[in-house]
């Protein structure tokens, strides 16, 4: 039987501040969600991932579950098997944008494409949630810069 190690508080509270409290693939803001964000291995503990601050990422429970234990994925566009996103050493503006209404990341590189449809970045409720956080001027985030209309 394998446990799950648990990652010590104060690096949690290191992962959310870095991240802005961001889900560094969706971008959903853990401030809003009623239930904490989990941190996540960027390359799974069963791939020889580690515990190291530059293995870990914050992401929301959807997002988590769905990488698993995935660090590749095809891209529609090209048939090619990619890297998913790797908030530790990729830029989540090289890889993403807004659509022009705010509610959808659109991948601008095979990563990104492969990212967005892997790990299901546009499902209906994570939308929903971007929908009602825009109507009070809380999407998207100020960082992720430009939408697709720029």
């Amino acid at each position: 039987m394998s446990f799950r190690r648990q990652i010590p508080e104060n690096t949690q509270n290191i992962i959310r501040q870095r991240a802005n409290f961001l889900c560094e693939y969706c971008h959903a803001s853990e401030k809003w969600q009623y239930v904490p964000f989990t941190i996540e291995h960027i390359i799974p503990l069963a791939k020889n991932g580690t515990d190291s601050l530059d293995n870990l990422a914050l992401a929301c429970f959807h997002c988590n579950r769905k990488k698993s234990d995935r660090t590749t994925a095809i891209d529609e566009i090209s048939g090619a098997e990619v890297p998913l996103f790797n908030p530790r050493k990729e830029s989540w503006q090289t890889h993403f944008i807004w659509s022009v209404d705010g509610l959808f990341i659109i991948g601008l590189t095979p990563i990104g494409r492969a990212t967005v449809t892997a790990l299901a970045l546009n499902r209906q409720r994570v939308i929903n949630i971007r929908s009602a956080d825009q109507a009070v001027g809380r999407h998207p985030p100020a960082e992720d810069g430009r939408s697709a209309a720029e």
